[in-house]
């Protein structure tokens, strides 16, 4: 248990951030105290190979927890089993100690890692490697691996770290070149499983099938270990995403310190005022900036979680900007790190950031899930990230040695967020989700079904696997395409074109598009083709590390932004049109003034133009912009509200600068009334890809129209992206 001096520290963190703000002014709408917990023991299994569990000790952990004891036992048997628990409650170890005892007890068993993220499956292997447990010979076979070492690694190593792009485009995709290693293939390890949810999960799902299935052809039949932060249904979840039956350890037994969180309103700008004369308040990344600031002054450690990429750029300058003002020797305690970043620098900033060199550090979501960071003090939320598993996924972030933290939600100056802070119950007292996922989606299953057929022929009694009669439906539309042939023993590919290069599995095909220096030729970084035109469109400025840079020219074909350096006195926002078709209703329910419909739409996006601001938010000029658009089919929930429940309107809300225009439009609407939404691109983004995709994930989130004299309101994926509950986080 943590002692009351402890569990305090919460409460002094935040008296700091909230020192000298008038009492009137107070940002605070509530505060909650989340009581510490103490941990729950159980001995060794007696299965456990001895110079595993003394490697173990040797780290510190001298007992396991229950919950790790206990889902170790269910994969030792040869059960399916995922563990769902709490941030930092030692989910590695529940897969890493029958996986370990196996391999190091003289077998010539192999183990298979996935992780959604470079930097997690990065930090696990670290974990592993400092063992150096004999006979254990384990290493990353990633988009960041150099070719000289993939041999090595196919031919040597028994314990592979990768993620679900390099296991679809460069292992399955080539698995003769794998044969040794799947013929002994023993344990997969799936870890976070709750982030492959919506599309990026629906491919993961099918990914597995095909996992298995080339595993069975070699003779293998591996054990799925899946590690999730908690979440509702997790042995449902599981089940759906492997295809193979799982059972759910939940109960967590891990020590967790005192956390005080708080939620944080930015005060209004009278100052200010937006479309329409609405109110405006400070914004959340701006607050994020101060509050990181003062933490840092107070020696916290502290992670601020921000929903953009360029917002997690800003935040870390605005941080150094305020503490070259307080004191110039903690400027360099402060960073940001978000993807898009170069290999060598992801692995600084991880190194600084457990060496502890980096004392403040403002990112997207690609630390929600990576580096084990232990001894945070503190963790800001920019933002509501989405869904609530996420919230407590980062939120989880602090305290992660048993010590009292503080967690600050802050905030974005969006209904959503504001209702939130004010009905705190919302957000701290319900259930987290449950992760969804489609596997029978046909725009994900026809392309994975290509990838199979391509690996190996496709017979009848494996369809069930991949969807009974919706399989069958999408083979016999590749038949028809001359890509497969029907013979009576299955399906087969006839292409010559193998189609894994050309299947995005996180929801868009294309290569990452490279930012590069015109005058010296360095790359700087790189960005998903499907918001390149939203990030470095000709006269973006772009963010990298604190240094500002000027848009040059953006070829989309060969994937090249030209950039020079610059640091203006203003910044651009870019302009969108989005607009969602509804194609077809295909259920539809009604509950009072209320209707709900699932259907077919038509998303459509295009970037029209940008607009250069003063940091005052003067507006300094708007230039045009003539970008493709890009268009995406897919499904849709929308709902419509009846006039009367409405009452009488006059005006529309107008639109926010990074969306000129959004709307839904039905087979015979009769009113149109856009509502804005905030840039759907902040809210999401996506994990780093294994070989040259970097694809962001994100749904358009509350875009509207009027089909029958009504409001109406679509979830769905914006053209070119991935999709469903806020995409996965990402760490490139």
């Amino acid at each position: 248990m943590v002692d009351g001096r402890a569990g305090a520290r919460g409460r002094r963190l935040l008296e700091r951030v909230t020192a000298g703000i008038p009492a009137s002014e107070n940002p605070i709408t509530h505060v909650a105290e989340l009581p510490a917990r103490p941990a729950g023991h159980a001995p060794w299994p007696g299965w456990a190979a001895a110079p595993v569990v003394d490697a173990l000790r040797a780290c510190g952990v001298e007992r396991p927890w229950t919950h790790q004891a206990e889902a170790a036992e269910h994969a030792f048997s040869r059960r399916h089993v995922v563990i769902s628990t709490g941030t930092a409650s030692g989910k590695s170890l529940a897969y890493q100690l029958p996986v370990l005892t196996e391999i190091s007890e003289g077998g010539r068993s192999t183990a298979l890692y996935l992780a959604p993220t470079k930097a997690l499956g990065a930090d696990q292997l670290r974990s592993v490697s400092s063992l150096d447990i004999e006979g254990v010979r384990a290493a990353a076979f990633d988009g960041d691996t150099p070719m000289a070492e993939r041999d090595w690694v196919r031919a040597h190593a028994n314990w592979v770290f990768t993620n679900p792009d390099m296991l679809h485009r460069g292992i399955l995709s080539a698995h003769g070149r794998w044969a040794q290693f799947f013929r002994r293939l023993r344990y997969v390890v799936v870890d976070e499983c709750h982030s492959y949810r919506g599309v990026f999960g629906s491919h993961v799902a099918l990914l597995l099938r095909r996992l298995r299935r080339v595993a069975a052809h070699y003779g293998a039949s591996p054990v799925f270990v899946l590690a999730s932060a908690t979440t509702a249904a997790p042995a449902e979840f599981a089940t759906r995403l492997t295809g193979v039956d799982c059972a759910a350890v939940t109960e967590d037994a891990s020590p967790r310190g005192a956390r005080t969180v708080a939620l944080w309103e930015p005060p209004l700008l009278p100052e200010l005022s937006g479309e329409n004369g609405a109110p405006v308040r400070r914004s959340a990344g701006a607050e994020a900036s101060r509050i990181l600031t003062e933490l840092v002054v107070e020696g916290a450690r502290s992670l601020a979680f921000v929903r953009s990429r360029r917002g997690a750029e800003l935040t870390a300058l605005g941080a150094r900007r305020l503490l070259s003002e307080v004191d110039p020797a903690l400027v360099g305690t402060v960073a940001a790190y978000r993807s898009g970043y170069l290999p060598e620098e992801r692995r600084e900033l991880e190194a600084s950031l457990l060496s502890g060199r980096l004392l403040g550090v403002a990112t997207t979501n690609a630390l929600e899930l990576g580096v084990d960071i232990a001894g945070l003090d503190a963790v800001v939320l920019a933002g509501y990230p989405g869904t609530l598993a996420s919230f407590w996924q980062q939120a989880g972030r602090a305290g992660r040695t048993g010590d009292a933290a503080l967690v600050l939600f802050v905030a974005r100056d969006d209904p959503l967020d504001t209702y939130l802070v004010h009905h705190p119950a919302a957000l701290l007292d319900r259930p987290v989700e449950t992760a969804v996922l489609d596997p029978s989606n046909p725009y994900v299953l026809a392309p994975q079904l290509a990838c199979a057929v391509a690996e190996l022929p496709l017979t009848e009694p494996e369809l069930a696997a991949f969807g009974g009669d919706a399989a069958r439906e999408v083979l016999a539309e590749l038949t028809a395409d001359r890509l497969l042939r029907r013979r009576s023993s299955g399906w087969y590919w006839i292409s010559r074109d193998r189609p894994h290069a050309d299947v995005g599995i996180r929801g868009s095909g294309g290569d990452q598009v490279a930012v590069v220096e015109a005058d010296s030729g360095r790359m700087l970084g790189t960005v998903d083709p499907g918001s390149a035109c939203f990030a470095v469109h000709p006269g973006a400025v772009y963010l990298h590390q604190g240094s500002s840079y000027v848009v040059d020219e953006l070829d989309l074909e060969t994937g090249l932004a030209l950039v020079h350096a610059e640091d203006p006195d203003w910044n651009t926002s870019p302009r969108e049109v989005v607009d969602i078709s509804v194609l077809n209703t295909q259920e539809r329910c009604v509950h009072g003034g209320v209707s709900v419909c699932l259907g077919e739409v038509a998303v459509t996006s295009q970037v029209v133009g940008y607009l250069r601001r003063r940091p005052s938010g003067e507006v300094l000029d708007h230039t045009p912009l003539d970008l493709p658009e890009q268009r995406l089919q897919t499904r849709a929930v929308w709902y419509t509200i009846s006039t009367d429940l409405l009452g009488p309107t006059e005006n529309p809300v107008g639109t926010k600068d990074s969306q000129a225009g959004t709307g839904v439009s039905g087979p015979e609407p009769e009113t149109v009334a856009p509502v804005g939404t905030e840039d759907s691109r902040a809210g999401t983004e996506t994990p780093d890809n294994a070989t040259t995709t970097d694809t962001k994930a994100e749904h358009v989130q509350q875009a509207t129209d009027l089909t029958d004299a009504t409001t109406v309101g679509v979830r769905g994926r914006a053209p070119g992206r991935g999709g469903g509950g806020g995409g996965p986080p990402q760490n490139n």
